[in-house]
């Protein structure tokens, strides 16, 4: 397995704990009394950029083949 390979392999895992992190974070977030808009607001952007970069992860390790 190339060197490149291994490197995009670990980044999209690390992206996918990052993201289910932040979904976390947003269900407690939006499970309180009062839920902070913005707070919410703000990391619902930022998971929605660690997606987009999991998705071009995915799409290089991964890539369509018609066959």
């Amino acid at each position: 397995m190339s060197a490149n390979r291994v490197n995009l392999l670990a980044r999209l895992k690390e992206l996918q704990g990052q993201h289910k992190a932040l979904h976390d974070k947003i269900e407690l977030l939006m499970a309180g009394d009062v839920p902070d808009q913005l707070r919410i607001r703000r990391l619902k952007k930022k998971k929605l950029q660690y997606k987009d970069e999991i998705l071009i992860i995915e799409d290089q390790l991964f890539p369509d083949i018609i066959a």
